[in-house]
């Protein structure tokens, strides 16, 4: 009865009068003649347009308007095909920060940014970015997931250098924006600009950042009269080569595929990807799991990343499940090895996805994998056979979300994992209310979520719920929250979503005071406290409490530093270490730790972060600490090496090491993490980049001799006698993986990218745990290692310029 109140109440609206904001609006006209991309604004059609300029600081000063020596100047017209953008951007050359990057990244470098909201609802931007430099960047934004760069569209730009600043000229075409076809329609619009040396930046329309989502700050754009959504089809085809290495075998591999989009409406696009090729999608930093959930990595395939943010909603769609590891378990006799595959290839994926002018979203998103076999063999007489491990499998996610004052929004989603055969299909729905009030100055986030697991052969169905709600006050410089969230034993998402755990009903609250212009010698600084009453939720048992801070600061010199804290005071009670369900019992740990940042518009710079913790409980003596020390060193505006090292000591650990005669065995053990990271980039410009990446991970685990078995009521006895040593598996480990990618782009066209790819890998897992980093890196080399070089072009269509071909050779025969 009380997840039905709680999201009720999550759904009531409280309606304050709205406060009013005069928006500038910017009349921008038609050109029959459009000019050239050149950042030389020297045709007619600048000569007449109307100039936005007077642009007001909100970051780190709000209301202070630009200076005359550093003013902006921006001019927009339009014909049938494009809108098209020039800014002049006036500075001292000598002062404008510029570093080659690739797409996306801004690096230490100024940029300009027009955003375009076609349906004025506050809520859904299209951004574009130039920088100093000439590197292009693009997102889409609203107030739910913020600016997801994820979204890559085709456009034009250049940037110049002047004698009194530079000058940006920008082509976007109408296939890289929605909208509906309007005779007159009004347009939001706003531009923004950054100076990288003061991480200052201005709008255009003044923004206030103390209160409401920055889309209710746009001005507006009018005057587009007559304008026609183009037909957006898109073609991608790609090909790659693939050449691999690996313990003296050699193979190679040429494969063709195509990535499509197609405006189905003017404000609904389809993307597809036929026969996808991931071979490129950049490796996992895995880490050894000790613990007793599931190991998980970010997304990075880029078709799963891009344009996800309806299919985000309710936190059921988890794009790793799809190509996942197989799901099938193996039943072996004593005399059987099994060869299992680590991926399931990706058949086809399509997602259909926008938002009508009323702000009605749609989503809809369709994935097929194949049916993956196990090669399971007999060691006595050679013989093998095959058992399927992941049938045939359909992945469906719908999503319907309706937008509305400009700030709130009210979501349906539902998935579905359909296996062919006796294997288990799940179903999950949720229910999603985003509410702010018309003053957005509160905001109540609620949400609810079914599951259904259907286990085939046994003709069961298990229904589990979940619930979340958090009410926040959003504006001025205190705020603060209340959360509480409820899972019960049965919720289960982990077919298509990602779920941890369930069995809980926790309560949360946090206060926050951060200030918003400069004070004293701080640009910024923010302070947060916290605490967390967490308990099962079936049978409702208390299992921990903290609390703690945060503490965040940037100077005016751009250095920023902070510090953190958080303790678990009193008993606390962890029902999943143990993985049979009965409690493990700690008392009394706390950390605390801060780092420190410097700025990285120098060329030497660096993060340093400590953090350490103990534990007071007694007959056990627990010391951990974590150090990352990462400099890095831009030597020129076209080369940047970052090197980050992570030192994790945790010593008098106590956790889960083994499973024997029918029960968890635990241990105390000391376990050092050593990871060395390397990073690099030389961008030669915006179309060519040299990229390293480089990984070495050592995890190292030792346990003392003597073992535990845990009592019920959560306390750790060694009376039973359990020794590392009598114990069918050690469970001492020692764990190393390495990985190099280095690459090269070129993008040789609008769209189009030549892709050369070197990988290679290592990994090593064995029991000497009393090895050191050299003589643990010797085994790792003595490993084979598996070299993959990779070759993979894809090249742009855009139907538009085949049917202009077309159109011109017409008229000219």
């Amino acid at each position: 009865m009380h997840k039905s109140l709680l999201f009720a109440l999550s759904c009531f609206i409280i309606t304050f009068t709205g406060h009013s904001q005069t928006k500038k609006t910017l009349q921008i006209q038609r050109t029959q003649t459009p000019p050239k991309i050149d950042a030389v604004l020297d045709e007619d059609a600048w000569n007449s347009a109307d100039i936005a300029t007077d642009f007001v600081q909100f970051r780190p000063e709000i209301g202070v308007q630009d200076l005359e020596d550093v003013r902006t100047e921006v001019k927009m017209v339009y014909d049938d095909q494009a809108i098209y953008v020039s800014a002049y951007l006036y500075d001292d050359p000598s002062l404008i920060m510029r570093q080659f990057t690739e797409r996306d990244n801004f690096g230490q470098s100024d940029f300009f940014a027009v955003v375009f909201n076609p349906n004025n609802d506050a809520q859904n931007d299209t951004n574009f970015f130039v920088t100093s430099s000439g590197t292009q960047g693009d997102a889409t934004a609203n107030p739910t997931i913020g600016e997801d760069f994820s979204w890559n569209a085709v456009w034009e730009s250049k940037v110049r250098m002047v004698d009194d600043g530079w000058i940006v000229e920008m082509k976007i075409p109408y296939r890289a924006l929605r909208f509906t076809d309007q005779e007159e329609p009004t347009w939001g619009i706003q531009f923004h600009r950054h100076f990288r040396r003061t991480r200052s930046q201005s709008t255009w329309n003044p923004l206030d950042p103390t209160q409401g989502n920055i889309g209710l700050y746009h001005g507006e754009l009018i005057g587009l009269d007559n304008i026609k959504p183009p037909v957006r089809l898109n073609l991608y085809p790609f090909a790659t080569g693939i050449v691999n290495s690996f313990d003296g075998e050699t193979t190679t591999d040429l494969a063709y595929g195509l990535d499509l989009k197609y405006g189905i409406t003017d404000n609904f696009t389809l993307d597809a990807t036929l026969i996808p090729d991931f071979s490129q999608a950049g490796f996992d930093n895995i880490v050894l799991n000790l613990g007793p959930f599931e190991q998980t990595f970010s997304e990075q395939r880029q078709f799963f990343t891009e344009g996800v943010e309806l299919f985000s909603k309710g936190n059921l769609f988890f794009s790793r499940r799809i190509g996942n590891a197989p799901s099938g378990q193996l039943s072996l006799n004593e005399n059987e090895t099994a060869n299992v595959p680590g991926k399931v290839k990706v058949l086809n994926a399509v997602k259909v996805s926008g938002r009508t002018k009323k702000g009605l979203g749609v989503g809809v998103f369709n994935a097929i994998t194949e049916t993956t076999e196990a090669k399971i063999t007999n060691t006595d007489t050679g013989e093998s056979r095959r058992e399927v491990v992941e049938p045939f499998t359909n992945y469906n996610v719908l999503v319907v979300d309706q937008q509305f004052n400009g700030n709130s929004s009210i979501s349906l989603i539902n998935t579905n994992v359909l296996r062919e055969g006796m294997f288990r299909d799940g179903n999950a729905t949720a229910l999603e209310a985003n509410i702010q009030n018309k003053r957005n100055t509160y905001r109540i986030f609620s949400r609810a979520r079914m599951s259904n697991v259907n286990y085939q052969g046994i003709n069961d169905v298990t229904t589990g719920f979940d619930t979340f709600i958090k009410i926040s006050k959003t504006h001025g410089n205190l705020r603060y929250e209340f959360d509480h969230s409820y899972s019960d034993t049965k919720f289960d998402i982990n077919d298509l979503g990602l779920n941890f755990r369930n069995n809980f009903n926790n309560f949360g609250i946090e206060a926050s005071y951060q200030i918003f212009e400069p004070q004293g010698n701080k640009n910024q600084y923010r302070v947060n406290m916290y605490a967390n009453y967490q308990n099962l939720a079936i049978p409702y048992t208390f299992t921990s409490f903290n609390f703690g801070g945060r503490y965040f600061a940037q100077l005016k010199s751009l250095d920023a530093y902070g510090f953190d804290i958080n303790v678990r005071p009193g008993k606390q009670f962890d029902y999943f270490e143990s993985r049979d369900g009965r409690p493990f019992i700690f008392e009394n740990f706390g950390n605390i730790g801060g780092f420190i940042s410097s700025n990285y518009n120098e060329a030497f710079a660096y993060d340093i972060k400590l953090q350490v913790g103990a534990i007071a409980e007694k007959g056990r003596d627990l010391f951990t600490y974590e150090l990352e020390l990462s400099p890095r060193f831009r030597f020129n505006e076209h080369t940047l090496l970052i090197y980050r090292f992570e030192l994790d000591s945790n010593n008098g650990q106590r956790g889960y090491a083994t499973f024997e005669d029918g029960q968890p065995i635990f241990g105390e053990r000391n376990r050092r993490q050593i990871t060395n990271r390397i990073t690099g980039n030389y961008t030669f410009n915006p179309y060519h980049t040299l990229r390293l990446s480089f990984r070495h991970y050592w995890d190292v685990v030792d346990y003392d001799d003597e073992l535990f078995t845990l009592l019920d009521n959560g306390r750790l006895t060694n009376d039973t006698g359990y020794t590392v040593d009598n114990v069918d598996n050690d469970p001492n480990i020692n764990f190393s993986t390495w990985n190099v990618d280095l690459s090269y782009t070129w993008q040789f066209a609008p769209g189009s990218f030549l892709t050369a790819l070197y990988r290679n890998q290592l990994f090593n897992i064995n029991g000497m745990s009393k090895e050191g980093f050299s003589e643990s890196l010797n085994d790792l080399f003595d490993q084979s290692i598996q070299n993959t070089i990779s070759l993979r072009l894809q090249y742009f269509i855009d139907f538009n310029g085949i049917k202009s071909v077309f159109t011109k050779n017409k008229e000219n025969s």
